[in-house]
């Protein structure tokens, strides 16, 4: 309960600030939605609360850890092997917002 709790501050913090839920939705849209919007090899959709709630659940630092260390299908930083371990945060930050 105290990493949902967590997780629903960061994310009305986020809201708040604007500019690093609109970095996050750049980075989504350049590298993450390519699988995450149609669910490709089973990655949750954007804005698919039921398939996020148990994701979301974990922390934003533990799914950074799985973005970073990759999982099943994905690769070690997704679509974005260039993007720092910030830019991945903020681009699951964004979908985090958007999946509640």
């Amino acid at each position: 309960m105290k990493n949902v709790i967590n997780v629903v501050a960061a994310g009305l913090l986020l809201a708040a600030s604007g500019s690093v839920l609109a970095d996050g939705q750049k980075i989504y849209q350049s590298s993450c939605q390519s699988c995450h919007a149609s669910g490709v090899a089973g990655s949750p959709k954007l804005g698919d609360k039921e398939a996020w709630a148990p994701r979301i659940a974990t922390g934003v630092d533990a799914l950074l850890a799985v973005s970073i260390k990759g999982k099943g299908a994905m690769p070690p930083r997704g679509a974005c092997a260039a993007c720092t371990d910030d830019d991945l945060k903020a681009a699951i930050e964004y979908m985090v917002s958007q999946s509640q």
